[in-house]
């Protein structure tokens, strides 16, 4: 066999050996992994506060909308010009509007645009103080008392400087029980 023939099948052999080990053996082991158990509850990651979850009903705190049906990672792509996504937006803020008893131009951004991956846990302060009303009505709960929980959950910005602060829903909601 000559020069190029040997380094035709060293490199078939090294594709085949990583296509079997990215393509086969990792999705696997990960997919494993997933179905230890403790590691879900209720559909919900336990232990991490890093993937936000919606909870429906409304003694919980909502997170951003997920582009993605039904809420799993992903984004729409949907660029601020184009008129599917004005129409989306419009949906949700007045769907957000009516179930927090406020005007339209009161709900926030977040509260209607989805975040990059539809996962991100964090809402913005002004979107969880639009939400302390229904939330504390439907627990029985003093308004302080859910503005007291909400500012404990409240994170700065990263590394000081980047970003706005954001209330961590998924750990707002665990504290709520």
């Amino acid at each position: 066999m000559d020069d190029f023939g040997k380094q035709a099948m060293a490199g078939l052999r090294v594709l085949l050996a990583l296509t079997v080990l990215t393509g086969v053996l990792y999705p696997a082991a990960v997919w494993g992994v997933s179905r230890l158990p403790g590691l879900h509850a209720n559909a919900e990651a336990v232990g991490t506060a890093l993937v936000g979850v919606d909870r429906e009903g409304d003694r919980w705190f909502r997170t951003r909308p997920s582009a993605a049906t039904p809420p799993a990672s992903g984004g729409s792509n949907k660029g601020e010009r184009d008129a599917g996504q004005d129409a989306v937006v419009a949906e949700r803020r007045a769907a957000v509007a009516a179930r927090e008893g406020v005007p339209a131009d009161r709900v926030p951004e977040d509260a209607v645009t989805a975040s990059a991956s539809g996962l991100d846990p964090h809402i913005s302060a002004a979107y969880a103080d639009l939400q302390v009303p229904r939330v504390a009505r439907a627990r029985g709960l003093a308004e302080d008392r859910v503005r007291a929980l909400v500012s404990a959950h409240t994170e700065g910005r990263a590394a000081g400087v980047l970003g706005e602060p954001g209330v961590n829903v998924t750990a707002l909601n665990r504290a709520l029980g």
